[in-house]
């Protein structure tokens, strides 16, 4: 037998013997959105993490509720990956149910969870952080931008970026006005359009914080569209520092994009070797990142 083998230069097919041993592999990563910056962020730290390590990856572009279905519908039986590392979206409790039953280890990054391993960063407190930051230059009159999360994907930085740009105002005593309060979808024309509405406003805000650094991309547009300018006549800060934020000069909230792909990564790799998570959940710091978008606000407009 092994002389018919030595002849044939028989090789053990690396799928049987995977299969034989139960495993695949494969590790499912979905990601709600991929082609945003920092979905690619995270997905470059979650590349460099598995480099060198036994599995491929399998990406999922979710941007319906039908196509995450289906990716959980396909990730969860057990037989298609080891792993599952989910980006910026909660599985549903049934889901959830299903990844444990079948045994497949589970990590989400940018999602909280009292479930499952996470990696996050503290939303509310980045955004206390950019309007505390404007509040301290002396504005007053500060507007916010956030999406319009469609449910299925149960986002949840958006509204706690809000409650934080809430909370500042109120500590500082400075006054929340619902008309300073605006939402859409996630695309710098939705924002440049939201943004020139408020800036036609006859009370018109001083200074602009957007959940993401796209949406604050889309407020400068909208200012140097009407004549204004940045920052003499209007503040404007964001949230990510994607790679283009340094470009534009703009002011923003950094959290490590990169790092917590990778970060999420490590964990599931450890969670494939049988080991356990030692904390829960793992908060990554924010940061404040003052360049030349922000100003003290003029005398009066």
């Amino acid at each position: 037998m092994l002389a018919a083998i030595r002849e044939l230069n028989y090789r053990p097919s690396s799928l049987a013997r995977n299969l034989s041993l139960s495993r695949t592999l494969v590790v499912g990563v979905v990601v709600p959105f991929f082609t945003s910056p920092s979905a690619v962020e995270r997905v470059r730290g979650v590349v460099a993490a598995f480099e060198g390590s036994p599995y491929d990856l399998a990406l999922f572009d979710v941007e319906s509720a039908d196509r995450r279905q289906r990716a959980f519908d396909m990730l969860g039986r057990g037989d298609r990956a080891d792993g599952l590392l989910v980006i910026s979206l909660v599985p549903p409790a049934e889901e959830l149910e299903r990844l444990e039953a079948a045994r497949v280890p589970c990590v989400l990054v940018d999602a909280p969870s009292t479930s499952l391993p996470n990696v996050v960063v503290d939303d509310v407190a980045g955004g206390e952080l950019a309007t505390r930051y404007l509040l301290e230059l002396g504005h007053r009159r500060i507007a916010f931008i956030g999406d319009k999360p469609p449910d299925p994907f149960r986002f949840h930085s958006t509204r706690d970026r809000t409650k934080g740009y809430e909370r500042a105002l109120r500590d500082a005593g400075a006054p929340v006005e619902p008309s300073y309060i605006r939402e859409g979808t996630h695309v710098r024309h939705v924002a440049r359009s939201i943004a020139e509405d408020l800036l036609r406003l006859p009370d018109r805000p001083t200074a602009i914080f957007a959940a993401s650094d796209i949406q604050a991309l889309g407020a400068l547009e909208a200012a140097r569209g009407l004549g204004l300018d940045v920052p003499r006549d209007l503040s404007v800060v964001g949230f990510d520092d994607i790679e283009i934020a340094s470009y534009a000069g703009l002011t923003t909230v950094r959290q490590p994009l990169v790092e917590t792909g990778r970060r999420g990564a490590e964990l599931l790799l450890e969670a494939l070797r049988g080991e356990t998570p030692a904390v829960r959940t793992e908060t990554m710091p924010l940061e404040l990142v003052a360049r030349a978008t922000t100003a003290p606000p003029p005398a009066r407009v």
